[in-house]
């Protein structure tokens, strides 16, 4: 990836993705989708504020289980992660930051948020989950320990 990374130095790019993500709250859970006020699940999230904030959206997205690949162990959505976003080390992660989970141990990451604080801990995300409109909520110990990566957004063109 050749875009800039996204620093702590840019506080109105971070800004830009928190309040796109905080104006999804409240959108039903829907699974698949990725409409602001209709439906979203949690990629339908992530994808969302990309387009708010860096505008079309890098690939098409290929329809998805809910199992995320709980049979073949395929890392489908951290794969995507890696091609578009920016690795960060936990210590250096802060609003706008994307965060990946895995549900189990040993199971493929299959959950997406976004932060919203300075730091994990403690830290508060939003996102979207069965049953659930998109939220913002603590970064509770439950979800701390299932996280499996952190990601940056890439520099607006």
């Amino acid at each position: 990836m050749t875009a800039a990374l996204c620093s702590a130095a840019d506080p109105a790019m971070r800004a830009a993705i928190v309040a796109a993500a905080r104006g999804w709250i409240g959108t039903p859970y829907c699974h698949q989708a990725s409409c602001r006020g209709v439906g979203a699940d949690c990629l339908g999230l992530l994808r969302g504020v990309w387009r708010e904030v860096i505008g079309a959206e890098p690939e098409p997205c290929p329809a998805y289980t809910a199992a995320w690949s709980e049979v073949t162990g395929d890392e489908l959505l951290l794969d995507a992660a890696r091609r578009h976003l920016h690795p960060v080390d936990a210590a250096q992660a802060g609003p706008g930051d994307v965060v990946v989970f895995r549900m189990r141990a040993g199971g493929p990451v299959k959950h997406v948020a976004l932060l919203t604080s300075a730091g994990l801990d403690p830290g508060t995300i939003v996102h979207a989950y069965s049953g659930h409109a998109v939220c913002e909520t603590s970064l509770t110990p439950a979800w701390h320990r299932r996280i499996a990566g952190i990601f940056r957004f890439p520099q607006r063109g």
